[in-house]
């Protein structure tokens, strides 16, 4: 068997095991979806006129409209927490000391983790929208092209996040440990523009808001789906999407390669 057919056989065993895992044992994964599915309720039910007036919308769906891109990033972020306690979870209870004993391919476990998480946080997307959409989020005007586009920056920033995530997992002594090392994921989308636009915040604060990796790949999103402007959001979300999953990925390999202590 060469070694490519022997790395897809066993990356595809190992993304079978990850799903087995994540059927069996749901609650972590509804937990995390929690966050994103409160936030969402919260404040279109309750803050939802006073932001919407505040972002210079008309009514409450208008401010729908405005949040739902960001809180499906957020959502990514969340579910990638569940990926670095899932990692950790294996590192602590000896199984990848086991897995390095074995003949397998040495990648295929850490591919396993991420493709396995990467597929739940589109699914997890996917329940979060259909929340979105079942309270008044409308997408009327968005192409094919743009639906596909808004997809696939998705898939992207699930993919550029878990190796993140993997990696976190992996430096963590013990799963809360991972859990609490992987928190700025979702930390980060709350100072982003997700809630309200950058310009209404300090401008001491808006570089910081700016620039950081949700804020672009939020207004990216937006643009796709609801037709506003993207500008430079862009390039910015798949230059921070391709170089956190180069960084994840090195950090991640070369831990899982290094010796055990």
């Amino acid at each position: 068997m060469s070694n490519l057919s022997l790395a897809v056989r066993d990356s595809s065993t190992m993304l079978r095991r990850n799903l087995l895992h994540a059927r069996r044992y749901p609650s972590l994964t509804l937990n995390l979806l929690l966050t994103p599915i409160m936030l969402l309720l919260l404040f279109v039910y309750i803050f939802g006129d006073t932001m919407s007036a505040g972002i210079g919308g008309g009514d409450r769906s208008d401010y729908i409209a405005y949040l739902v891109p960001g809180l499906l990033l957020m959502t990514i972020g969340s579910t990638t927490i569940g990926t670095a306690v899932s990692v950790s979870n294996d590192m602590t209870e000896g199984i990848i000391a086991r897995f390095r004993t074995m003949a397998i391919h040495r990648g295929s476990v850490l591919v396993g983790h991420v493709v396995g998480s990467v597929l739940q946080s589109i699914v997890s997307v996917v329940l979060v929208g259909a929340i979105g959409v079942a309270i008044g989020f409308r997408s009327t005007d968005a192409t094919v092209l743009e639906w596909l586009a808004a997809f696939g920056l998705l898939v992207l920033f699930a993919t550029a996040l878990t190796w993140i995530g993997v990696g976190m997992g992996l430096i963590s002594p013990n799963v809360e440990a991972a859990s609490n090392n992987a928190m700025p994921l979702i930390f980060l989308p709350l100072i982003s523009s997700t809630f309200v636009p950058v310009d209404a915040m300090p401008g001491w604060f808006q570089p910081i808001a700016e620039y950081q990796p949700f804020t672009p790949a939020i207004e990216t999103l937006r643009g796709l789906l609801l037709g506003t402007e993207i500008g430079h959001n862009g390039w910015l979300a798949v230059a921070w999407c391709l170089g956190l999953a180069a960084l994840g990925y090195r950090w991640s390999t070369a831990k899982f390669n290094a010796d055990p202590k």
